[in-house]
């Protein structure tokens, strides 16, 4: 039935759900932003933004395949063309009755018929059912990128708290440090001889592939130390001379909610990425199993490399990798390309992998069953759920959080060392110092 032939009261209780389900997604996120500036808590405000476009860009996309799906679909190319071409699964060799009873159990009958003005021996360019599946797709896998980002940068903020307490203990070693000089240097010569003794305790780190070796399985324990935390710290307030009682913890957690807004969006690269990841899924490559092995392989090698600049550090510090250098030396050089930054862009694309083979395993258990050819093989489909869990858990209690500790290790600071009052006056200052540029 048409609108016009179904009775007004159906019509009016799915217009009311649709609306309010719909109200209350928009009104959550208005209070959850209210509340985050009001708190003043503008690197988060910054990434709810972010998450709201890429609803907005969800749902123009999601338009946009319905108004068009009937003109696509619409398209016709012949039978015989697109029987020449791999596809993800092998043209079923059965009957139409079991076609339609495949058809059935998708419960998108009516879909694949409907707008079908093909003539015979030509189909559409892709069906009516086709865009439907792949309209589903995309919303499962920007509302999945988005929560498991999410989910995965709390998890991380929760673990860098845990930290506090190795903080306190640096504040009241500076409140020692400032009664008696004599203890600054005993203080600081135990934590560097701690945190030397630590990383050169092997005589695996006195080699550089051996080391390598050694730091990414150590990974895999308590990634970070208390020696670790208050040696880098102390190199930190050295290097870009801060106060001693200088809140170092703090300044990593505003560091993160700054650069979640970075974690938390789906860039272009990364809709190019699932296009081609479409085009090259043929039958027989297995390219939902192969490329879930990527993230546990990317998320390994970045965390071995955050725990080489420690080794690093404490080796340089303690003489063992060319002359003494007295005290930490933080630097650029210590990263990949001198550019510390670039590290945030491979968990980012860590992250969008990880929920993309989510999301792509959850669609197709919902679309096509679990008797689906997708799901054919049983040990990939299981390969893929244990790794983006173990990509879940390496990513929130180490890579994250050893991220937002040893990139304070390069040569220049970030912008949340400054507070909000103090970045605000900055910027006042700054349109001020324009203005009066402008009137004279």
């Amino acid at each position: 039935r048409s609108l016009e032939l179904t009775p007004t009261w159906s019509v009016a209780i799915v217009c009311t759900l649709f609306v309010v389900i719909s109200l209350l997604g928009e009104r959550s996120l208005h209070h959850l932003g209210q509340w985050l500036s009001r708190t003043k808590r503008k690197p988060l405000y910054a990434a709810l933004e972010k998450i709201k476009e890429e609803l907005m860009l969800l749902g123009f996309i999601s338009l946009l395949i319905t108004i068009t799906a009937s003109y696509v679909s619409k398209i016709c190319i012949k039978s015989s063309f697109f029987d020449k071409q791999r596809m993800p699964c092998h043209l079923p060799s059965s009957s139409k009755k079991e076609a339609d009873h495949l058809l059935v159990s998708n419960r998108r009958r009516e879909l694949a018929s409907l707008e079908n003005s093909c003539t015979e021996g030509h189909e559409p360019f892709i069906s009516f059912l086709g865009l439907e599946q792949l309209h589903r797709f995309l919303f499962v896998m920007a509302v999945t990128h988005i929560l498991y980002s999410c989910l995965t940068m709390l998890l991380a903020i929760m673990k860098v708290h845990t930290w506090i307490k190795w903080e306190e203990e640096a504040h009241t070693h500076v409140d020692n440090q400032e009664q008696l000089a004599e203890l600054t240097k005993t203080l600081t010569l135990k934590r560097q001889s701690t945190f030397a003794a630590y990383h050169a305790s092997s005589l695996w780190s006195r080699n550089s592939l051996l080391l390598g070796v050694l730091c990414f399985f150590r990974q895999f324990g308590q990634s970070v130390t208390k020696s670790d935390y208050l040696a880098l710290r102390m190199g930190f307030v050295t290097k870009h001379k801060t106060r001693p009682r200088y809140d170092f913890h703090s300044y990593m957690i505003r560091s993160l909610e700054d650069e979640f807004k970075d974690i938390v969006g789906i860039s272009v690269i990364f809709w190019t990425f699932v296009v081609c990841f479409f085009l090259f899924d043929v039958h027989g490559v297995n390219l939902f199993f192969w490329m879930s092995l990527v993230p546990i392989v990317m998320v390994l090698v970045v965390g071995a490399k955050l725990q080489y600049v420690i080794a690093k550090l404490a080796l340089e510090d303690s003489g063992l990798s060319g002359p003494r250098i007295a005290g930490l030396k933080p630097r650029d050089t210590l990263f990949w390309f001198n550019k510390p930054r670039l590290m945030l862009h491979l968990i980012h694309f860590i992250l969008f992998q990880d929920a993309f083979e989510l999301a792509t395993f959850l669609w197709v258990w919902w679309q096509f069953g679990w008797d689906s050819c997708l799901m054919q093989n049983r040990i990939f489909s299981y390969s893929r759920v244990v790794t983006g869990f173990l990509v879940q858990i390496l990513c929130s209690y180490s890579t994250l959080p050893l991220y937002a500790l040893v990139t304070q290790m390069g040569s220049n600071y970030k912008r949340a060392i400054f507070q909000e009052h103090i970045v605000d006056s900055i910027h006042n200052w700054k349109k001020a110092a324009k203005k009066r540029n402008k009137d004279h």
